[in-house]
């Protein structure tokens, strides 16, 4: 829990032990405020159900690795690219007492889904030149990451492959695409740990 002026709001933390590996730290987070323009369904209503989902479904799951699932306050506007974001009070705690995030998979608006071309938009800060490579059809689901973050896009793109067949599409691209940092993910990245947005 922390203050912005004279209100409380606090960072919802679960973590699972890790076994030997119990120092490296993976991270599942979302946010759980909404906008007054989005009823929360999408934004983000979906991502923290999604978060609560795998969170029930590794229960009983003894991983090698430390495991914090994260539901993060103040991602919206007024907060939005500020200090206060509950990413980035958390990301900063974590910095500060050396935790060794291995990975942070930041959850956003993953309730979208639709099979119509054209219903996938490419955003304005995309360059021209890389537009074909995107989907058209918004019927899959994103990971996108910081060039720094290449590495964790592999292995989080290796893992969702031979576990579902359901479609991906990742991608690195440089921070100086605003549309690349409009999530939590990016408070990490300001913290210099691998993050992925998954949209």
């Amino acid at each position: 829990t922390y203050t912005i002026g004279d209100k409380n709001v606090s960072n919802l933390v679960a973590e699972l032990p890790g076994g030997w590996q119990t120092d490296e730290i993976v991270i599942l987070g979302a946010h759980y405020d909404t906008f007054p323009t989005t009823p929360g369904a999408d934004d983000n209503a979906s991502a923290v159900a999604v978060l609560i989902e795998a969170a029930r479904m590794l229960h009983d799951w003894q991983s090698s690795r430390t495991v914090r699932f994260i539901s993060f306050p103040c991602e919206e506007p007024p907060h939005f690219h500020t200090g206060d974001m509950g990413s980035q009070v958390y990301a900063r705690q974590c910095r500060v007492r050396g935790e060794r995030i291995v990975g942070m998979l930041c959850l956003e608006m993953v309730g979208y889904y639709s099979t119509e071309l054209g219903s996938q938009k490419i955003p304005p800060g995309i360059p021209r030149r890389v537009h074909w490579a995107f989907p058209k059809r918004g019927n899959f689901l994103a990971a996108v990451g910081n060039m720094s973050s290449w590495r964790l896009n592999w292995q989080f793109r290796r893992g969702f492959k031979r576990a579902v067949g359901f479609p991906l599409f990742s991608i690195c691209l440089p921070e100086s695409i605003p549309e690349i940092r409009l999530s939590d993910n990016s408070s990490f990245w300001d913290q210099g740990y691998p993050a992925l947005m998954l949209t």
